[in-house]
């Protein structure tokens, strides 16, 4: 063994011991130290230091942490956590309060709801506690509260003793250290001065400076992840390498001694530390900056090695919480990388021809990103192929940055407008970083999937292990090399390149934006299209926007403003040429509609109100607004008012009719078929996410031949009942899901619609009847839908009768085409006298002789057939005819208006070119209390509201950063 690495079986014998002690018990970590200890050392009897080093550090670490593991085990509160009792504790925070992102959903906006805290009990022990951001989110560590919640067991992996969740704000809270008040403030000057930027490098810098991601739109952290450089937006050992490193050069050029040279650097790195905050984190950052500056800035290797090993056995013994912390092993992996790797790496191309300061700046990425991608892959389930050439092109800017942004924040406490004018000097840097990330992401195959957990990280670890080894063989080098550069000119150019999405000739595509609503609608241009609804956030509908090419967009429809709707508008409006935002009558919740106005008035671009009986038209679209044909419904569940006020839109494409009904519950779908609206379309987009709220009725008046669900993967809101699907399936529709199909696509064929899925080999929970359906290929359809078969050829008669064929045949492609044939939509029936169920007549759901099996037989009771609002009396419920009529379809249903007649055919439409106009024909206007003003319309000879729109004049221009 090397001697400079006789302190490395000491730090991974320590790691493995913490290790058992968090995971298991506290007795694995005394086996597991003591086992060390003897093994090692009779192992390592050649190389006594390397002996020694094991003999002590093992049983030491079995000792301390085993300690601390029995004594989180068997903490009083350990036992009042299992119950979930309600208690009072006192506790001193040991870090700064962390922010728990959330997607918005419904009246509940997106962001910084909760906070994480984590502390120290008097008692003894450690406690993370769950609050509410508000009251919590500027506690600073040091401060001593009291809090009361409700416990809960904690997680494994962890020394904490309870976790507890707390409704109200601290109590009882003690002023912070003086050195934590100094330094918030000088974060709170940096976050101030960064102000000076555009909001995306304003936030960034606090983050690349001091971890400060507070101010960071979820769109750029994405991107960083993806292209792989997440690294960047948090606090590493490169942070205080740059900086003490800036500090030496400068104190050199000064011309101070060895020893002012040490004293300066390190009291930098000190300083850095109280900046950013005394937590494990910042710690661990600092022991790894110490590393890095050791080898990269004095250049000897042999003491880095040591110090990187002696790093680990310190802190670990210090917190051995950090031996499961997924951040402390990506940095002792990538510092030994840049130790071990990267200067043997860079002189073996320097001896190959390769310039020096490019076989240097080659080097340290590549060797950081292949040591560290097993863990990112199980970390992350996935492999970006993007982040050696997206971390070369950074690496330039992340020093200037990283010293100009500690520069504004010492400035900051002094001289405010001095501070911002340096934050202007790193803006060019900052926004460099941002530009990287996003089109490195945009890459079409930027990142891959992989497997999550242990087993994928060291499958990847396995993989370039072997590749290594591989290419160490002269003989077979040439061969894997060929078999690379093969797998380079055949599969990207199939998968990554020209990956067959989108679909030629796609007419509709419901996104994939998880839990929220997406669709877009083409026109006869190529990279123009409809958008109706943006979903949650902005990554997943930009994402679909640019693989489908549109780059124009005439009109954003917000069927409603609920959050999981409009999330992703402002992107929308900032990377894509907008006409136009068009909403419906309800401008609740409040909050949606304000900064849906904000936003558009941003962007130049104007809001305009649809009611029901317009037409808008382009070429090759036209949208009919159906509804709302009431305004919304004052009563105490608020989300389900809006829902019902939610804009109703048939859209005539080349694939036939598509209704979008947004989120509408009973009273809406009573509504419309109160108003006698033709509401048949091929395609339907399952109202609220497959919400069991939905009237039979209602589906039967559409008879959809193909039913989109948007809904989000492994939501917890039970999206969409398998009633529901059920209750599709039954009637011939084809039920597609974007949580297991990914991005669906509707578009013409010869014999009526056909359905293309970008993806739909993914994983998820809670599968129901319908589910197998995604493994029938189109020629199983074919077989089970012919033209005499009354709609029954996609539903669940096709997954029974094919599975055992199908399950042989394998999966489908990675685009799947499934026609849709059968020209009936209505299944026919009978009915005995006396018999209030419906059943299958002789003959119905045969194939060639085969009938539906008895356990997929399920009797509905039939609805009351109602010309009026009437007819939407029930939701479907679990049982399907089985259960009582819930209570509120019978409210709904008999107390909110129903409305008017339907708009004839020769309403009034938009010039295809001029649909902009719109903006200056309908502006919204509001009342004092921010409501529309009831009336603005008039009523024509049929009774209908007929637009009172002047002379188009000439559009304003669309404003596009996309081109």
């Amino acid at each position: 063994m090397s001697p400079r690495a006789y302190l490395v079986p000491a730090a991974l014998a320590v790691w493995a011991t913490a290790l058992a002690g968090l995971w298991w018990a506290w007795w694995a970590a005394l086996t597991v130290g003591l086992i060390a200890a003897v093994v090692g050392g009779s192992a390592l009897r050649r190389w006594r230091p390397a002996a020694v080093a094991v003999a002590v550090a093992g049983p030491v670490a079995a000792c301390w942490i085993g300690v601390q593991a029995y004594g989180a085990a068997h903490h009083p509160l350990r036992v009042e956590a299992e119950r979930g009792t309600p208690t009072t504790v006192h506790f001193e925070l040991d870090d700064r309060p962390h922010g728990l992102r959330t997607t918005g959903f419904g009246s509940r906006a997106g962001g910084v709801d909760l906070v994480l805290v984590r502390g120290s009990l008097d008692g003894g022990g450690r406690l993370a506690v769950l609050a509410p951001a508000a009251g919590w989110r500027d506690l600073l560590p040091g401060q001593r509260v009291t809090a009361r919640g409700t416990l809960a067991p904690p997680r494994g992996g962890e020394l904490t003793v309870a976790v507890l969740r707390v409704r109200g704000p601290p109590r009882d809270v003690t002023e912070a250290p003086v050195w934590q008040r100094v330094a918030e403030d000088l974060r709170a000057g940096l976050r101030d001065a960064s102000t000076a930027l555009d909001p995306e490098p304003a936030g960034l810098l606090p983050a690349l400076v001091v971890g400060d991601t507070s101010g960071l739109p979820p769109r750029v952290v994405e991107e960083f992840r993806t292209a792989g450089l997440a690294h960047v937006l948090a606090v590493s050992g490169a942070n205080l390498a740059i900086l003490c490193g800036a500090v030496l050069l400068l104190l050199r050029l000064l011309r101070v001694g060895p020893r002012g040279c040490a004293v300066g650097a390190m009291a930098a790195l000190v300083g850095f530390v109280v900046l950013a905050g005394p937590e494990p984190s910042v710690l661990r950052a600092a022991v790894m900056g110490a590393v890095a500056l050791l080898a990269l800035v004095l250049g000897r290797e042999r003491s880095a090695l040591p110090a990187l090993a002696a790093a680990v056995v310190v802190l670990v013994l210090y917190d051995p919480e950090l031996a499961t912390e997924p951040g402390f092993g990506l940095s002792v992996v990538a510092t030994a990388a840049l130790v071990l790797l990267a200067p043997r790496w860079a002189t073996a191309m320097k001896e190959r021809g390769v310039p020096v300061g490019f076989a240097e700046a080659l080097a340290v990425p590549v060797a950081a990103n292949l040591a560290t991608a097993p863990l990112v892959a199980g970390i992350s389930g996935q492999v970006s192929l993007v982040a050696v050439v997206a971390n070369l092109l950074v690496a330039p800017v992340v020093a200037p940055a990283t010293v100009l942004g500690v520069l504004a924040t010492v400035l900051a406490a002094a001289h405010e407008p001095a501070a911002r004018l340096v934050v202007e000097v790193a803006g060019p840097p900052v926004s460099w970083l941002i530009a990287v990330g996003r089109h490195a992401a945009a890459v079409p195959g930027a990142a891959v999937a992989w497997p999550e957990g242990w087993a994928g990280g060291a499958l990847l670890a396995g993989v370039l292990v072997l590749g290594y080894a591989v290419t160490r063989l002269r003989r077979v080098r040439a061969l894997v090399l060929a078999a690379v550069v093969g797998a380079v000119v055949v599969v990207v150019p199939l998968n990554v390149v020209a990956p067959g999405w989108p679909v030629p000739g796609w007419s509709v595509v419901a996104c994939d934006v998880g839990q929220g609503d997406a669709v877009v609608l083409a026109t006869a241009e190529r990279d123009r299209a409809v958008l109706v609804d943006t979903g949650p956030d902005p990554v997943p509908v930009l994402s679909c926007l640019r693989r489908l090419g549109v780059r124009r967009i005439p009109l954003v429809v917000l069927s409603h403003l609920h959050a999981d709707h409009v999330g992703g508008l402002a992107a929308v409006l900032a990377e894509r040429g907008v006409g136009a935002v068009a909403v419906g009558p309800s401008r609740e919740p409040g909050w949606a509609w304000e900064e849906v106005r904000e936003r558009a008035r941003a962007a130049g671009v104007r809001v305009v109100e649809l009611t029901a009986g317009q037409r808008l038209s382009w070429p090759g679209l036209e949208l009919d607004v159906l509804g709302p044909r009431a305004g919304p419904v004052s009563g105490t569940d608020t989300n389900t008012a809006v829902n019902d006020a939610s804009l109703v839109l048939r859209a005539s494409t080349a694939a036939g009719r598509v209704l979008l009904t947004g989120d509408i519950e009973l009273a809406g779908q009573a509504d419309l078929l109160g108003g006698h609206v033709d509401l048949r379309a091929d395609v339907l987009k399952v109202p609220h996410h497959g919400s069991r709220y939905s009237s039979p009725a209602f589906l039967a008046a559409v008879r959809p031949r193909i039913a989109l669900v948007s809904v989000g993967a492994d939501n917890r809101y039970g999206h969409p009942s398998g009633v529901l699907v059920d209750a599709l399936t039954s009637r011939g529709a084809l039920v597609l899901r974007t949580d297991r199909d990914g991005d669906t696509a509707v578009l013409a064929g010869p014999d009526g619609p056909r359905v293309a899925r970008r993806s739909g080999g993914r994983h998820h929970h809670g599968q129901g009847d319908n589910d197998e359906e995604r493994r029938l290929d189109p020629t199983a359809l074919r077989l089970v839908a012919p033209r005499g078969q009354p709609g029954r050829g996609v539903g669940a008669v096709a997954t029974r009768l094919h599975r055992p064929t199908l399950a042989e045949r394998g999966a489908p492609a990675r685009v799947h085409l499934l026609r849709l044939r059968g020209a009936a939509r209505r299944r026919a029936r009978h009915r005995r006298q006396g018999d209030g169920h419906r059943r299958d007549p002789p003959g119905a759901g045969l194939l060639r002789g085969q009938r539906l099996p008895p356990d997929r037989r399920r009797p509905v009771r039939r609805g009351p057939r109602h010309p009026a609002g009437g007819v939407a009396r029930r939701a479907l419920q679990p049982g399907e005819g089985e259960t009582a009529l819930a209570a509120d379809a019978h409210r709904l249903a008999r107390g909110h208006r129903t409305g008017r007649s339907a708009r004839p055919a020769g309403a009034d439409r938009i010039p295809p070119d001029r649909v902009a106009a719109l903006v200056q024909d309908r502006p919204v206007t509001t009342t004092a209390d921010g409501r529309a003003p009831v009336g603005r319309t008039t009523a024509g000879a049929t009774g209908v509201p007929r637009p009172r729109w002047p002379a188009l004049g000439r559009p304003p221009p669309i404003r596009s950063s996309a081109g």
